[in-house]
């Protein structure tokens, strides 16, 4: 056995599940889901992503890596990530479920495994965020971290679907 016991290794990634119910079609919600003004509304006002390569976002998530600036509170650097998409099952993937995954990381975070799927749940949506994080010491502060944001990206879920996704009034 060494120094740090038999689960030293499992300490250094975190996986973080959270889930609820949205009162929209899938097909909606999965339309929004592809577009980084969705990211830009549910990080509010706790994150800011800010383009650098590309310099812009598409308008529709694009299977690509994209290397964005981040602030917290919209003034506080937190330096760059690479946020990169791939649709598993293609972009307008099989019927039911969808998924969206951004494999992210950073010169502090090595593994930012982000996946959204959607299932149909009565005349709704099933929303799960599932995120796996490695940032080896830093793992267990980023995984708090994270959870709290996750929760706070689906309460703005909440809102965008309660205002009929007008992303001004939500």
């Amino acid at each position: 056995m060494n120094a740090g016991g038999p689960d030293r290794g499992a300490r250094r990634m975190q996986e973080i599940v959270l889930s609820c119910h949205l009162d929209a079609p899938v097909a909606r919600i999965w339309a929004e889901v592809q577009k980084p003004d969705l990211l830009r509304f549910v990080a509010h006002p706790v994150l800011r992503f800010r383009p650098v390569r590309p310099d812009r976002f598409p308008p529709r998530w694009e299977g690509r890596d994209y290397v964005v600036s981040m602030l917290w509170r919209g003034c506080v650097p937190l330096g760059r990530q690479t946020i990169s998409i791939t649709y598993p099952d293609g972009p307008d993937g099989p019927e039911g479920t969808k998924q969206i995954r951004d494999n992210g990381h950073s010169a502090l975070i090595r593994r930012w495994d982000h996946r959204i799927t959607l299932a149909p749940e009565g005349a709704g949506t099933r929303y799960t965020d599932h995120v796996t994080i490695e940032a080896g010491h830093l793992t267990r502060p980023v995984a708090v971290f994270a959870r709290s944001f996750y929760a706070h990206r689906q309460r703005r879920w909440r809102r965008l679907v309660a205002a009929r996704f007008d992303y001004a009034i939500a």
